[in-house]
């Protein structure tokens, strides 16, 4: 691709204040904006980030790439695997949401396990938890950083520096674990 090239992207509108992309795994291109933003200043937008999509692009196919060049690739998971994480999920997942909840002074509401296939977690601003069953998959303390991360939520519901600072004090090696996560897939 040269520098001239456009990229196809798909726009969500929502009631939010700022504009930004997301790639997904299928090097999907989604452009979530305000409401009023028009399609020009959406495209203008678009275009000046051209070098970020593009670099981003190429970190991906990268990661895919070595994803299959391993000798056990990931597959996809089986309803039966389904199944047994979503068990093993609702077993363990919530006595760590209690476990962290106390310790950073947060009450939650109703914690829902499922098979996501792009988030680890999620926190709604009621309060509810959502999990994705494959955390099973990975670590006791990545699982344990993804508890603390939706928890945090409930203090600040932003990835703003405050938000990472009550994530710090909880997990100072936070970062290490956040990294170690990109290394499993939903």
């Amino acid at each position: 691709m040269n520098n001239s090239d456009k990229f196809e992207y798909s726009v969500v509108r929502s009631r939010r204040k700022s504009i930004c992309i997301e790639i997904d795994r299928d090097l999907n291109i989604k452009v979530r904006a305000p409401l009023r933003m028009t399609d020009s200043q959406i495209q203008s937008f678009v275009d000046s980030r051209q070098n970020w999509i593009r670099s981003h692009l190429e970190i991906m196919q990268k990661r895919i790439s070595n994803m299959s060049d391993e000798k056990n690739p990931s597959t996809a998971l089986t309803d039966a695997d389904i199944k047994a994480l979503s068990e093993q999920a609702r077993i363990y997942i919530p006595s760590r949401v209690e476990h962290f909840a106390q310790i950073i002074g947060v009450t939650y509401g109703r914690i829902t396990i499922r098979h996501q296939k792009t988030r680890w977690g999620s926190c709604s601003s009621s309060g509810n938890l959502n999990f994705n069953c494959a955390l099973m998959n990975t670590t006791p303390e990545i699982i344990d950083y993804v508890v603390v991360h939706e928890l945090c939520h409930r203090k600040q519901m932003n990835h703003s520096a405050l938000f990472w600072a009550e994530v710090e004090k909880i997990l100072p090696n936070y970062k290490e674990l956040r990294s170690a996560l990109k290394n499993y897939r939903c």
